[in-house]
């Protein structure tokens, strides 16, 4: 049985939360919650609010998602 694929988003940091969430509006017009990906929290990846990110979500659960990417 094949792993699922993940559908990646890039969209806007809105908010930053407790223990590396983060809420983000995604480019299509809907709004999710991400977490910081272990290598961005391993090499200490900041993200601030208004900062362009990337997004993986699974397509079970749209609702949260990993941030993979922060663009400069």
């Amino acid at each position: 049985m094949a792993k699922e694929e993940k559908i990646e988003f890039e969209g806007e940091v809105i908010e930053a939360l407790s223990n590396g969430k983060y809420r983000i509006a995604l480019d299509n017009g809907h709004e999710t919650q991400g977490y910081t990906a272990g290598k961005m929290r391993r090499y200490r990846i900041r993200i601030l609010p208004g900062d362009r990110v990337k997004i993986e979500l699974s397509p079970y659960d749209l609702a949260r998602g990993r941030i993979v990417f922060r663009f400069r």
